[in-house]
């Protein structure tokens, strides 16, 4: 058992094996269940809540822990940061976002509140349509933020594409301010989300 959590890879590999067995438990379990509209609803919320984990709790990161201490870094150790953690980060980071997107608004397709949603329950009755449509158009916002400021922000900041010297802390601002931003509108994003699925 040592050995496979060691790897991240074997470890993965196991949590799905686990999370496959579950399943199928689960599925003889309750004599079977069609593989219809909701089998698939639940699929893509299933995958729309571990893309979101994993896309909140990277924001989550950057904010709480490497960018509040990157000034406690001595000069010498902050390239193991710029250069190697920061963009793997980064990487997981943005495609989360992409992946959060496309799943969530998967699924408001599969359940039928697609458009009422992204109209905010406007004509609809508003209720749970206007609450899960603020927190889809707050997660749309700050994917936006992610791949069109964040992302080439930092891409000039970590010297991944080449800028001025006059650019590099301009940038490294813009994506820190946008950053922020996207951790203050989380709270409310997640806020929403629970409530149009508790609350009505």
């Amino acid at each position: 058992m040592i050995n496979i959590l060691q790897s991240l890879s074997k470890t993965i590999h196991l949590s799905l094996a686990l999370a496959i067995l579950l399943f199928i438990g689960l599925y003889f379990g309750a004599d079977g269940f069609a593989f219809d509209r909701y089998f698939f609803s639940w699929l893509f919320r299933y995958l729309h809540v571990l893309a979101g984990v994993m896309w909140i709790g990277l924001l989550w990161y950057l904010n709480f822990v490497q960018i509040p201490n990157m000034p406690k870094i001595s000069d010498e150790q902050k390239p193991a940061i710029t250069k190697i953690i920061a963009p793997a980060v980064l990487f997981w980071f943005r495609w989360a976002a992409f992946a959060t997107i496309v799943t969530g608004l998967i699924v408001a397709y599969l359940n039928g509140y697609l458009h009422q949603s992204m109209t905010l329950g406007i004509g609809s009755g508003g209720g749970k349509n206007t609450a899960i449509g603020i927190g889809m158009w707050l997660g749309i916002i700050m994917a936006y933020n992610v791949w069109f400021i964040i992302w080439p922000s930092q891409k000039k900041a970590l010297g991944i594409v080449e800028c001025t010297p006059e650019e590099k802390p301009v940038a490294m601002r813009k994506a820190m301010i946008t950053s922020r931003i996207n951790t203050l509108l989380s709270l409310p994003m997640l806020l929403t989300m629970v409530a149009a699925q508790n609350l009505y």
